[in-house]
């Protein structure tokens, strides 16, 4: 297959004048780190989301961590986590020296799998990391029946900023939400996240786990010219978002529901242009989801998945793997001696899934082209290996 366009995996929007304006507008003030524009951008996700309080990040990770410190989670301690998601969603959990109790996910949709979850909970169970992969949104009302309300729920809203379940958005039923800018995601800043929650009193030590457990920021010691002593009551991590980051964020939500109609259009000429083929499976459909759209995946013949990557990065077409099961790679397959079938349906789709480009800004061309060179790829590499 010859290279005729050159169609990235993503393309990133940042960089028009308001954008440059907004940075330079940091650059001119006092502060560069976490403070009066992180401020106003928080305040907005509250409004966005309906929920009391947020907090920016520099990482959906890092806010993760902070959230898990917050909510006193560590060693002796289980959290329960779906082993289809990316490897953050289960990194953090050992990063406190808690165990991550790894469930499958449900055949169609891809989500957590609330059977299984039910029969994951134990005595040791803290919380559970519903993952809204894709940006389909898990039915966190259901997951809180399951699990009771001992148990806390940290959504994993990493793929799912505009995403609504049944007219519900995240953060609604859960302890807490947590979105990732990194800078693929459909709101960027290049690097950063978010934390939304109406649980004041764990906001309260989000603050200070956020940011060492420190009492004060920077901002907030240098108030009216004077300084202020902080105390260290918590053990913290460093989590914060700087202004000249955060500045990036309030047009994209305000243009976020315009880009999702540019995501859906997208998505539904890929469906159509896949629909009842042989060898192309795609993800179902959640019903009384409003998919957020972040990624649009398909599943390939595992026998030559990698073989359709490589044609396709051939060709020009920017693709990737989104993801391989959690419990397959080596640190956790080691340390816990998981074995495939342990969680069979996030092992098969991990060994048959290709994510294909997905962003407002491609073009019907360029759709039409990786279109072709998908179908085509998939024709040859079955011919290649039957």
């Amino acid at each position: 297959m010859e290279s005729k366009k050159m169609v990235p995996f993503y393309r990133h929007s940042l960089g028009c004048d308001e954008d440059i304006a907004a940075v330079s507008n940091v650059l001119k003030g006092t502060f560069l780190t976490s403070a009066g524009i992180g401020r106003a951008v928080e305040a907005e996700m509250c409004e966005i989301f309906g929920t009391k309080r947020a907090k920016l990040t520099n990482s959906w990770t890092n806010g993760a961590v902070a959230a898990l410190l917050a909510m006193d989670i560590g060693p002796g301690d289980e959290v329960i986590v779906p082993a289809m998601t990316f490897i953050a969603s289960s990194n953090v959990v050992e990063i406190v020296g808690a165990t991550p109790v790894f469930v499958d996910v449900a055949p169609g949709t891809l989500l957590i799998d609330l059977e299984k979850v039910a029969q994951a909970v134990t005595p040791k169970t803290r919380a559970v990391i519903p993952v809204h992969l894709y940006g389909q949104m898990v039915d966190i009302a259901a997951l809180r029946e399951v699990v009771g309300d001992d148990v806390r729920i940290i959504e994993d809203c990493a793929h799912c900023f505009e995403g609504r379940l049944n007219d519900h958005r995240p953060g609604a039923f859960s302890d807490a939400a947590i979105f990732s800018f990194y800078a693929t995601k459909n709101v960027t800043c290049g690097e950063g996240g978010a934390v939304i929650s109406s649980d004041e009193a764990f906001m309260d030590r989000l603050q200070q786990t956020i940011l060492h457990g420190m009492s004060a920021g920077a901002d907030r010691r240098f108030e009216g010219q004077l300084y202020r002593h902080w105390d260290m009551e918590r053990l913290g991590t460093k989590a914060n978002l700087p202004d000249i980051l955060a500045a990036l964020l309030p047009r994209q939500f305000r243009e976020v529901d315009a880009k999702l109609a540019m995501r859906c259009g997208l998505v539904g000429r890929y469906r159509a242009a896949f629909a009842g083929h042989p060898h192309i499976a795609t993800v179902e459909e959640v019903p009384g989801c409003v998919s957020a759209h972040h990624l649009f995946t398909i599943g390939v013949p595992a026998h030559v998945r990698d073989l359709v990557l490589k044609k396709l990065n051939q060709a020009g077409v920017g693709c990737t793997v989104n993801y391989r099961a959690v419990h397959g790679l080596e640190f956790y397959r080691t340390k816990y001696g998981f074995a495939r079938e342990d969680f069979p349906v996030a092992a098969d789709w991990g060994d048959r899934t290709l994510s294909l480009p997905l962003f407002p800004g491609l073009t019907d061309d360029e759709q039409g082209y990786v279109i072709e060179c998908v179908l085509q790829a998939v024709t040859e590499a079955v011919a290649e290996t039957d």
